[in-house]
């Protein structure tokens, strides 16, 4: 009986990972599409290159502010429903940006388009919740994580390579006016389709209930994100003599502590603080942020190092446009094999020497960059063994977070994830702008930042890595792994509500 019962748990979740695929390849699809076609965007709407940084700083920011919101809404109404309305919104925003003709409308489109980051999370929260009664939920999480991440990053590929492709059959730059509509309708159609996947492939979860939206804590940490990011970005644009910015960023911290306070006395929190200050919790958290500081910030500088001419400033690689392309496309690839061995070394080992290891390999693909940058095949490499690590850690945050979170968090534990990691590119983003725009004053008639601005760079981005590793011994050995969940969560649940 146990048996049947748990292969017929297995089948419906390996169903429900083959629909969440295409969901994840979909999303992949709008992460990789739009940058080829950032240049001809550019002259599409008759902006300037600084201009697409404030399409992409808008759908961070709102992607911040919204995921725990839906996630935790996921966790009340059921993730497959909250799932096929961020769909929706991301569907009805995507026909509009390949419409959008102008800055303000492109803008508002490419901004609404970002509830589609809430998608992984909701995922990660489904298969957790349809593994749970099987008692492996952690384990065919960390496995379903893998190739969620793996449908992600091919779609990347994918939509890179297509959005070029498309736009050249379409007539390409000659005909800029009349392609890029047709264009850009393409992943309006992907989102279209993704909808219907979950609507008619996708089961819906147990929530549970009698729960209720904490409207007060959503709203208090929605203006700290903000407050945060939004002086994150100012710092970014009017550099570090910006004492305003940095006022900003610390009224948003120090918003923190009157809605910690306000969350303990909640009976029902927007973010439970007990659950996130366990010691197999917020390591994973601060792990996101950490983490988020190279998968986020770090690309835009590696991709101007690659271009750089060395002939010109020294250093740098000199590579062209199709080049750089192919060392993403490595970098991607080996986060895909990264994610393809997370449940293979969790299962050999632990998942939490999985995620060690995961972060101590970003941290030394991003150190190696140090002492070996000069050759193209040693920023391939370094690439590829911090891709592996990121992949790793892309699906493995989530689904260690969803682990470690009672029942009905799930899904706003792995959105924190998100979040956090949002954030700490913000961070990196806006720090890495700083100190690469003064490495280019101190290279008189040049735009390419020093070669001292990107060891910084690099600097940053290994020792966060390495930090996120050491933090992640606080974690406990087993934890993460395949529990008896009817009793793990009886004993788990009156404790958290009674605390």
């Amino acid at each position: 009986m146990t048996s049947a019962l748990r292969g017929s748990a297995a089948a419906v979740t390996a169903g429900l990972i083959g629909f969440l695929f295409l969901v994840e390849f979909v999303s992949g699809i709008l992460q990789g599409f739009y940058v080829p076609l950032i240049p001809d965007l550019v002259r599409y709407l008759d902006i300037t290159d600084a201009d697409f940084n404030i399409f992409e700083g808008a759908q961070l920011l709102l992607s911040a502010l919204v995921v725990p919101v839906l996630a935790k809404l996921g966790d009340m109404y059921g993730h497959k429903r909250i799932l096929l309305v961020s769909t929706a919104l991301t569907a009805g925003a995507t026909w509009w940006l390949a419409f959008a003709g102008d800055f303000t409308s492109f803008l508002i489109a490419f901004t609404l388009q970002g509830f589609y980051v809430v998608w992984l999370p909701l995922e990660i929260a489904l298969i957790f919740d349809k593994g749970r009664r099987s008692g492996h939920a952690a384990s065919a999480t960390r496995k379903a994580a893998a190739l969620l991440i793996v449908g992600l990053e091919a779609g990347a590929i994918a939509g890179a390579l297509g959005g070029a492709a498309v736009f050249d059959a379409f007539g390409g730059a000659e005909l800029l006016a009349q392609a890029m509509v047709p264009t850009l309708t393409v992943p309006a159609v992907a989102v279209t389709i993704a909808f219907f996947v979950i609507l008619f492939g996708v089961p819906e979860s147990e929530p549970l209930p009698g729960r209720t939206l904490d409207w007060v804590g959503f709203s208090m940490l929605s203006i700290g994100l903000l407050l945060i990011t939004s002086g994150l970005t100012f710092l970014k644009f009017n550099g570090p003599e910006a004492l305003w910015a940095w006022g900003i960023i610390l009224l948003g911290l120090l918003s923190f502590i009157p809605f910690v306070r306000f969350e303990l006395r909640q009976s029902d929190p927007a973010i439970d603080i007990r659950v996130l200050r366990q010691p197999n919790m917020w390591p994973v958290q601060l792990t996101a942020f950490l983490i988020g500081i190279s998968l986020l910030g770090a690309q835009a500088p590696l991709s101007t190092f690659a271009g750089t001419d060395p002939e010109v400033h020294g250093y740098g690689l000199g590579l062209a446009a199709g080049s750089i392309s192919i060392l993403i496309g490595v970098y991607l690839i080996s986060m895909i094999i990264g994610a393809l061995a997370f449940p293979i070394v969790s299962r050999m080992l632990s998942p939490r020497t999985a995620l060690i290891i995961a972060a101590f390999l970003v941290g030394t693909g991003y150190l190696l960059f140090i002492p070996f940058h000069d050759e193209t095949w040693q920023v391939f490499m370094n690439m590829f063994v911090a891709g592996i690590g990121s992949g790793v850690l892309m699906g493995a945050m989530p689904a260690a977070a969803a682990a470690a979170a009672p029942r009905g968090q799930t899904g706003i534990a792995s959105a924190l994830t998100n979040t956090t990691k949002t954030i700490g590119g913000s961070f990196a983003s806006s720090v890495f702008a700083i100190v690469l725009a003064i490495g280019a004053v101190q290279v008189a008639g040049h735009t390419a930042g020093s070669l001292f601005g990107y060891h910084l760079v690099w600097i940053i981005c290994g020792a966060g890595a390495v930090l996120a590793a050491i933090l992640l011994f606080v974690v406990p050995r087993q934890a993460f792994a395949d529990t008896a969940d009817d009793d793990a969560q009886a004993a788990i649940e009156p404790a958290t509500e009674g605390a």
